[in-house]
């Protein structure tokens, strides 16, 4: 049984005000809630260890030129951010909120989840770094060993739990304590700038001095690039912003804007003050060029645990966000509840701090890293295909103050995916399997948002270009069955709206219609609780379907309202599926609806019995006059249905009677190559009447068919269609489910087999 998912949707908004997240009064504001997380994560470990590395690979202008095209990036990517931002108010979850919101539940968690894990995962990373560079340090500490852990784990534990208390004690005690930690970073960096050349330099302008050694330009781009992604730390504490709608767009901007500034003036000091070897080789050659190396130290600490600060703060809280939508399962729904004013996340907080410690229990992450960048670049691109299709579809509720062409979005989306695969390819598919196994699980549990998304609107966009791009004349090559299913009540005609679906393969149109007798109440009221009760009815069992009802005094008057009224310019359903009526004062009317549709140019196929169910779905017998016609239709029919999952293991048998052997044997030499041609499967028997008639052969070939299909007269060819109708029903009755089929569409069904 389904969890109570309805009710969790439907309060998921509540839930979310009631957590204040559209902005607090006192909450954080563009500076310390957004700014310093940010430029905290992207002043980082990779420029104090890795940037040496980088020019030296790169030479002056490669690694200006690096900096520049990730930037770039994250730039595009802060754009996409700003304009969702200044659309919507931005609550609690940061990137998932905003993905959530504008593509959908579905898209929203299963970019989400694996952000989370990263996340989580990212604090051990970062406290393991430290811990690592505290070893180097002081190298007493390396013989630590307690309980089988070595050093590096019992610092990594030990400031783990610490990053953990500070967040659980407080988002503005964790902000301030990054204040400190930002003034570290700058001390650092103002004593690099104040130091003094090491060596003399050899530094290139493009390529390292020994090429053969160097590693290549996207090699050095790959390792590079994570620098610049530190956007999303600020954005994930979005439910403890003041002003999140302003705070978010300023605060990315400007921590991309001082990032940039200061990796474009690096790269001066250190391909001047060191040759190219020294660079390559010197991960902590900051150290010996700056006037105070300790501050290089100081830095080294200050970026692991800054970072580990804004993976602690910002993880919980999209898991918060998850746990509020109903994303994670009913029973993780306490990990959406905050504690305190502030809504600390604190059983986020714990469940994550697990997570973490876990990590560093297994000591070396290093397989672990690129996956984990991977999920980050995954958001980025997400976030800009969110902004790019919003701008482009141009929706009357999408009015963002800060505006950005859709074309930006979408190339920052091919920046973030390119960066992905010249990274690590196969921590990309990781990351792509893993996100597409979490949407497939979200679709399947069926969750249902409380809130509108895009998706709406791409597809009225894709339908509208659809429908003014569609031919009036029919096409053989692409002809589908476009079924609307006349059920009346489909509890009693279930076998009808069954072989419908069979039919199109949920590949062509179906639409299930019902007539509904006047209502005291509005008759529009009546028809929308109806379709509702309908959709959902024919959701649970399975099928997919449009619904269409009218109301009507005679349902048969009805049904030809439907016929007349239902369709969108050149989209009209093509072939009326009936359930064909027992009753026989029903038979005049049931002809004048046949009559009808025969001279609107529609395909009939009228289903007689099946309520018992279709036997063994083993085969399929056409009763076949030829190509043309009902012959044709009939045949496409068979197929369709035999190549359908429940009748794919049924043989398609095509009867044809002859009056003698002579004739027997002439119809296996024409029709027999025919049959070969049209490639279907389909096995031809010869029948020879032996003196029988038609309607005997019938009985005795196909008693034990699971389905029969039969042509009928057209209207034309008789004078008095009701009593013909009627002795049809008299010859056809005892034989298994039965489709009458006429073919009424003006297009060659030679063609569309042929």
């Amino acid at each position: 049984m389904k969890p109570d998912l309805d009710s969790l949707q439907r309060s998921a908004e509540a839930d979310q005000e009631e957590v204040v997240a559209s902005g607090k009064p006192g909450g954080l504001g563009t500076f310390g809630g957004v700014f310093t997380p940010s430029i905290l994560t992207i002043l980082g470990v990779i420029m104090y260890l890795r940037f040496g590395w980088v020019v030296g690979n790169a030479g002056l202008l490669g690694t200006l030129l690096i900096v520049t095209i990730s930037t770039g990036i994250t730039f595009l990517t802060a754009l996409s951010i700003a304009a969702i931002a200044t659309d919507q108010r931005v609550r609690v979850g940061g990137a998932y909120y905003m993905i959530s919101r504008s593509l959908g539940i579905e898209i929203g968690g299963a970019v989400g989840i694996p952000l989370y894990i990263a996340q989580g995962l990212s604090v051990a990373l970062y406290t393991v770094g430290f811990a690592e560079s505290v070893i180097n340090a002081f190298p007493t500490l390396s013989t630590l060993s307690v309980l089988g852990l070595s050093g590096i784990q019992i610092v990594g534990l030990i400031i783990t739990i610490l990053v953990a208390v500070l967040a659980l004690g407080s988002p503005n005690i964790a902000i301030k304590a990054q204040y400190f930690i930002l003034a570290a970073i700058v001390v650092s960096l103002v004593s690099l700038v104040a130091g003094s050349p090491v060596e003399q330099s050899d530094i290139r302008m493009w390529g390292a001095v020994d090429a053969n050694q160097a590693a290549g330009f996207w090699e050095v781009f790959a390792v590079f690039f994570p620098a610049v992604t530190g956007i999303m730390a600020g954005v994930n504490l979005s439910g403890d912003l003041e002003t999140p709608n302003k705070a978010i767009p300023w605060g990315t901007f400007g921590a991309v804007g001082v990032g940039y500034l200061v990796y474009m003036t690096l790269p001066l000091l250190l391909g001047l003050w060191a040759n190219s070897a020294t660079l390559i080789e010197d991960t902590l050659i900051m150290r010996r060029m700056a006037w105070w190396g300790d501050a290089i130290l100081l830095g080294v600490w200050g970026a692991t645990l800054s970072s580990a600060i804004g993976s602690i703060l910002g993880a919980p809280r999209v898991l918060q966000a998850l746990a509020l939508d109903g994303v994670l399962p009913q029973s993780l729904k306490w990990l959406g509840k905050g504690a305190g004013e502030e809504n600390i996340p604190r059983g986020g907080t714990v469940l994550t701090l697990g997570l973490a410690l876990g990590a560093v229990m297994m000591g070396n992450l290093n397989a672990i890293a690129p996956v984990l960048t991977m999920f980050f670049l995954t958001t980025y691109a997400v976030l800009n295909v969110a902004a790019g299709v919003e701008t482009f579809l141009d929706s009357p509720s999408f009015r963002p103050e800060f505006k950005v062409h859709w074309s930006l979005s979408l190339l920052g989306a091919a920046g973030c995916t390119a960066v992905m695969f010249l990274i690590n390819w196969w921590a990309t598919l990781i990351a792509i399997v893993f996100v597409f196994s979490v949407f497939a699980w979200l679709q399947r549990r069926s969750l249902r948002a409380t809130w509108g998304d895009v998706r709406q609107g791409l597809w009225m966009s894709l339908t509208r270009a659809g429908l003014l791009h569609l031919n009036a004349d029919p096409d053989p090559k692409n002809w589908r069955p476009h079924i609307l299913v006349l059920s009346g009540a489909p509890r009693r005609r279930w076998p009808v709206i069954e072989l419908a679906s069979a039919l199109t393969h949920n590949q062509a149109l179906m639409t299930v219609g019902t007539v509904l007798p006047p209502s005291e109440a509005s008759d529009f009221e009546a028809q929308r609780e109806a379709e509702a009760t309908l959709r959902e009815y024919l959701g649970g069992r399975g099928v997919q379907s449009l619904v269409r009802t009218t109301t009507a005094e005679d349902p048969f008057a009805g049904g030809e309202r439907l016929i007349e009224d239902y369709g969108l310019g050149v989209l009209k359903p093509n072939t009326i599926m009936l359930g064909h009526t027992e009753d026989p004062t029903h038979h005049e009317q049931f002809c004048t609806l046949i009559k009808h549709l025969y001279a609107a140019r529609r395909n009939v196929a009228v289903l007689r019995g099946g309520n018992q169910g279709f036997g063994n779905r083993e085969r399929i017998d056409v009763w076949w006059s030829g190509l043309k016609g009902n012959g044709g239709l009939m045949k496409i029919l068979a197929y369709l249905l035999q190549t359908n999952l429940e009748w794919q293991n049924a043989q398609v048998r095509v009867n044809v009677v002859a009056a003698d052997d002579e004739e027997a044997e002439e119809r296996r030499q024409t029709v027999g190559p025919i049959l070969d041609q049209l490639r279907t499967g389909a096995a031809l028997n010869v029948i020879e009447a032996d003196g029988r008639i038609f309607d005997e052969i019938v009985h005795d070939a196909s008693a034990d068919a699971d389905i029969v299909f039969l042509g009928m007269a057209t209207p034309d060819e008789e004078d008095d269609y009701v009593t013909y109708y009627t002795r049809l029903h008299e010859r056809t009755a005892g034989l298994p489910p039965t489709v009458f089929v006429l073919a009424a569409e003006e297009i060659s069904f030679r063609d569309v087999l042929a």
